[in-house]
């Protein structure tokens, strides 16, 4: 049995967090343990929202309870997103310990959510920190997006070039892969959003149009980091995974267009999680 173990926010109405995480892995082929850091009406961009950010003992809590059921042995990745604070980071990486050691070789893929060019910052003081000195280095997989990439690496990013030293030093953080989902440099295509991937073997990029949304739907890059790292456990191969992560990402947005809603479109979009429709070209660049 293939199982993900995820750890992120939850809202009960729209797809960010774990509602955005969850169904794709599911889509894909993965048993998902969902266990949430909060549990919100609706995510915070929409200004208001209710509901409650859980106490890191409660994360640790849901954590040994699973762990009692014999599932984290079966478990291939720890798939984290949106902490709330440092102090549940720590049993998010007390979790990911656990996991390692009931499943040697389980992965954890760590999207470090703090903030996003033109928002800044939108997570409690510390938890930056947190993120780049104790989250990171644990990894195996990172999926910032551009913004989160300058803070980690303390690296401004403004063409490819810089891009790739920027994710060559995240790499040396301690991750052996690093994926930024939203990449914009001077010299690209206007019309389009890219996303880098750097590993060891070498680096790629994936451009694909954009997609007129106003305003641009949270969730995307959880989504973005369910699907690369469920591709990735499922072929082994990191170019491949982007590839299928970008392509299906971009299926997403054309479906949430044609809905004419700020929420992603994943239930309508939900063939083409599994199967795009349409592939965009992976160009290696290192």
């Amino acid at each position: 049995m293939r199982t993900i173990l995820s750890i992120q926010s939850h809202v009960a109405y729209g797809h960010v967090g774990n509602r955005a995480a969850v169904f794709p892995l599911e889509r894909l082929g993965f048993e998902t343990i969902a266990v949430n850091t909060v549990q919100f009406s609706n995510h915070t961009g929409y200004g208001s929202w209710t509901g409650t950010v859980f106490p890191a003992e409660h994360i640790a809590e849901i954590v040994r309870g699973v762990e009692a059921r014999g599932a984290l042995a079966r478990t291939q990745a720890v798939l984290s997103g949106y902490m709330g604070d440092a102090a549940l980071g720590e049993a998010v990486l007390e979790a990911v310990a656990k996991v390692r050691a009931a499943s040697p070789g389980a992965l954890y893929c760590c999207d470090p959510v703090m903030g996003d060019v033109g928002r800044g910052f939108f997570v409690r003081p510390g938890l930056p920190d947190f993120m780049r000195d104790r989250a990171v280095p644990a990894a195996d997989v990172i999926t910032p997006n551009q913004f989160e990439l300058e803070f980690l690496t303390g690296r401004p990013v403004t063409d490819l070039a810089s891009a790739l030293d920027a994710a060559a030093a995240a790499r040396a953080l301690g991750p052996a892969t690093v994926l930024v989902t939203s990449l914009e440099r001077a010299e690209a295509d206007p019309a389009t959003i890219e996303m880098l991937l750097d590993t060891a073997d070498g680096a790629w990029l994936v451009a694909t149009p954009r997609v007129p949304l106003e305003p641009p739907p949270n969730g995307a890059g959880d989504a973005v980091a369910a699907l690369f790292l469920a591709t990735l456990l499922e072929t082994g191969e990191a170019p491949r995974a982007l590839a299928h992560a970008a392509a299906a990402i971009w299926a997403v947005f054309e479906a949430t267009k044609a809905a004419g809603t700020r929420e992603l479109a994943l239930i309508a979009a939900q063939d083409r999680l599994v199967r795009p429709e349409r592939a965009f070209p992976v160009t290696k660049v290192r």
